[in-house]
């Protein structure tokens, strides 16, 4: 995300943006590995899963906006 933020060029931004949707992607998918395998372990899964999930559309926005795809009016 730092990386992302401090990009050189609008391209670079939005490559590096998509490398953070892909990373949180991968959380979501170990978070809910661990979850299926660790059934005694509270809601903590839950929470962690919920906020990776906003990341990545946190980060999904941010390419759709750097791509100009944005559906904000």
């Amino acid at each position: 995300y730092i990386e992302a933020i401090e990009a050189l060029s609008k391209k670079d931004f939005i490559y590096r943006f998509k490398i953070c949707r892909k990373e949180a992607n991968e959380s979501i998918h170990w978070l809910y590995l661990l979850r299926v395998t660790n059934r005694n372990c509270g809601d903590v899964f839950e929470r962690l899963l919920k906020e990776a999930r906003e990341f990545a559309r946190i980060f999904s926005r941010a390419v759709l906006t750097g791509e100009g795809k944005s559906n904000d009016k």
